[in-house]
């Protein structure tokens, strides 16, 4: 009864998540662009859009769903069912699914299936000594400040969830009584958070949220194996092979069915009518002056030839008699 209620809660928690991030990308793709050079505008922006604050907010009711299941039952079989979000992700997105994308997340799924089972031997491992741990975090930063630089929905997500799993390893670091590592685990997740919302005005929502997916989930492991000293096997290792070649295959999605949401792509559809609006009032302005300057032109052309031409002659008037006669004195 209780391992049941544990997979259900795991379930839950896949569910709640995922719904959360899709409301969250529907009303962050609809908002004028953020930036973080406008934090506090954009956060603004955010939380007080009710569909992106109901999405924020089910988000971490999925996240106390989670730790609730961990608490009932072993890491292994809560991460065996959580690793159907992906799965939950893409039935929930409105956007219909390209034949790459149903490609993708099915490998994903099958590799994190494999990656959950893996770990149903795995020990606690050893700590991890402070300088690796700090080098791993330094190494995650500027992968993900790479990916940020691309600027793309799939891009994004990938920094995010670069991001996401670096503030999962500070966080086990913090654990073990290394309290050091807490400022940085708060940045990463906060620079995490930030990244996803940009990719959501930026990328298809399987692309941004299943790629952050992806990476949340596995890094965290493989941290555990090169920091942590925990055991890593044949089935871990293919594992991760498949989460890295589903990652890779939606990835491909950002160039194949196109990168931007649907509200991106229909403002910038707006922004070139809109061009292309102004570029023919323009042309037609010109072709206006052009006419006005042709026909001011022609006027001047026959007032000039007016006052230049001599006066036509106007008929004799003979003269009177009195003229003559006076002449002829």
């Amino acid at each position: 009864m209780k391992l049941a209620l544990a997979l259900a809660l795991a379930l839950a928690s896949a569910i709640t998540l995922n719904w959360g991030y899709v409301a969250q990308h529907g009303a962050a793709s609809a908002l004028p662009p953020l930036s973080l050079r406008r934090p506090i505008s954009s956060l603004r922006a955010l939380f007080t859009q009710r569909r992106w604050l109901a999405g924020f907010v089910a988000g971490l009711g999925g996240w106390v769903l989670y730790v609730a299941a961990l608490a009932l039952a072993p890491l292994s079989l809560v991460q065996a069912t959580s690793a159907g979000g992906i799965g939950v992700l893409a039935l929930l997105v409105p956007e219909r699914l390209t034949r790459t994308e149903r490609a993708g997340v099915a490998v994903a799924i099958g590799g994190l299936l494999l990656l959950a089972i893996s770990l149903g031997g795995a020990t606690h491992g050893e700590s991890a000594a402070t300088l690796s741990v700090a080098l791993w975090l330094g190494g995650s930063a500027a992968a993900a400040a790479c990916a940020a630089v691309v600027r793309t929905g799939a891009a994004l997500g990938i920094a995010a969830g670069v991001l996401y799993a670096a503030g999962d390893v500070a966080t086990k670091a913090a654990a073990g009584g290394r309290l050091l590592f807490v400022p940085a685990l708060l940045a990463a997740h906060g620079l995490a958070f930030a990244c996803l919302q940009l990719g959501f005005q930026r990328g298809r929502a399987l692309t941004t949220i299943g790629l952050a997916t992806l990476l949340t989930n596995s890094l965290p492991i493989a941290a555990g194996i090169a920091l942590f000293a925990e055991p890593a096997g044949p089935l871990r290792v293919a594992a991760f092979v498949l989460v890295v070649a589903g990652a890779v295959l939606l990835a491909r999605t950002q160039t194949g069915a196109g990168s931007a949401s649907p509200g991106i792509d229909a403002s910038s559809r707006g922004i070139r009518r809109r061009r292309g609006g102004m570029k023919r009032s323009r042309d037609s302005a010109a072709s206006d002056a052009a006419t006005h300057t042709a026909a001011a032109a022609g006027q001047s052309a026959n007032g000039a030839a007016a006052r230049t031409k001599p006066p036509a002659a106007g008929p004799t008037v003979p003269a009177s008699p009195h003229d003559s006669e006076w002449t002829a004195k």
